[in-house]
């Protein structure tokens, strides 16, 4: 088959690669119809992340069509159109036990080579996964929405592991894709004001064409001033960081009222300043949200019901071969892109 193989750091040969077999009697083969870079692939493409050790196949964000299945396989048949989860869990651990897939003992991630384990991923025709992280597609939904299945989860897993009463006001601190999706999940939830952050005008303007109340800019020094005002002179209750660095949580801190919390989504930097005293002296909670745990088939309806719009989201779709050309546009942001979909 050919795949979009990463030699080494910043280099992705478009070549001839073994095609996956099926090796586990739950397995089951699909050829990739659409596959979405990840900004954590972008973050690996360097080596920075140490999560893409070379030689590696990336991709996790994908969808296709099955062209086999093992012996055990009951819930799919050849033809069918599927999408899957990036976490290979196991399935028998505690967590897994407990429906917390993403906590798992032995949990892998496609398209992931770090000291642990090395796992081939989407950038290629064919790849073989366990029935048990595979959901069926509903129908009209495009192989390129479909690929946008991975990240509207982790937007709806940070949803849903945050506690939430009626009318209270949510911010969202980052509105880049997960950002934006984390607006599309909100406004169809809850009934309190939606207040987007971001530095980028472009982005700003997004989240208001996708329903937030309103777009501010967090380096304004009106900023909180403005929030403030918009929330009855509190602070947001709830607070979303999908960027994962210093400054931004430093703002999602400051903006949430005492006894709120912060959902920290975002995960660029291992470590980050925190700003202990206001955290422990307003009693903020915050809750961290890893990948996904079971809410593929809820943002599948979604989706299929055009409630999450994440066709709106994708900025090119381009044929595999051209994999390399589009990673490194989006590695040195020589183009405004937010997603590239492509299609081996």
């Amino acid at each position: 088959m050919k795949a979009l193989l990463m030699e080494e750091y910043k280099k992705l040969n478009y070549t001839d690669f073994p095609e996956p077999k099926i090796e586990d009697t739950q397995d089951i083969l699909v050829r990739i119809k659409a596959v979405a870079i990840c900004g954590s692939d972008i973050h690996g493409f360097d080596g920075s992340t140490g999560r893409r050790k070379p030689p590696i196949i990336m991709g996790h964000e994908a969808a296709g069509e099955v062209v086999a299945v093992g012996k055990d396989v009951s819930k799919f048949k050849p033809g069918d159109r599927v999408t899957f989860d990036s976490t290979i869990f196991c399935g028998h651990c505690a967590f897994c036990l407990a429906g917390q897939f993403n906590l798992c003992d032995n949990r892998m991630v496609i398209g992931v080579s770090c000291d642990e384990y090395r796992r081939h991923g989407a950038y290629a025709e064919y790849l073989a996964i366990p029935q048990r992280v595979c959901c069926h597609l509903p129908e009209g939904l495009s192989w390129e929405e479909a690929a946008m299945t991975e990240p509207a989860a982790v937007a709806a897993h940070a949803f849903r592991i945050t506690p939430y009463s009626l009318n209270e006001n949510i911010a969202v601190v980052g509105c880049g894709l997960i950002g934006l999706l984390l607006i599309d999940i909100l406004k169809n939830a809850v009934s309190g004001k939606i207040i987007a952050l971001d530095i980028d005008p472009a982005r700003r303007q997004a989240a208001l064409l996708r329903g937030a109340a309103a777009a501010i800019d967090p380096q304004d020094a009106d900023c909180g001033k403005k929030i403030a005002e918009m929330t009855a002179g509190r602070g947001a209750d709830r607070v979303y960081e999908v960027v994962g660095a210093s400054e931004p949580i430093q703002t999602a801190v400051a903006i949430t009222r005492k006894g709120g919390s912060v959902t920290l989504v975002g995960n660029v930097s291992p470590k980050i300043e925190l700003p202990l005293q206001a955290v422990v002296s307003r009693q903020i909670s915050l809750f961290g949200s890893c990948a996904i745990s079971g809410e593929y088939p809820l943002v599948l309806d979604l989706m299929g019901r055009k409630k999450i719009d994440v066709k709106s989201l994708i900025s090119k779709t381009a044929p595999l071969s051209e994999g390399e050309a589009w990673m490194n546009k989006l590695y040195n942001r020589t183009e405004n892109l937010l997603k590239v979909v492509l299609m081996p």
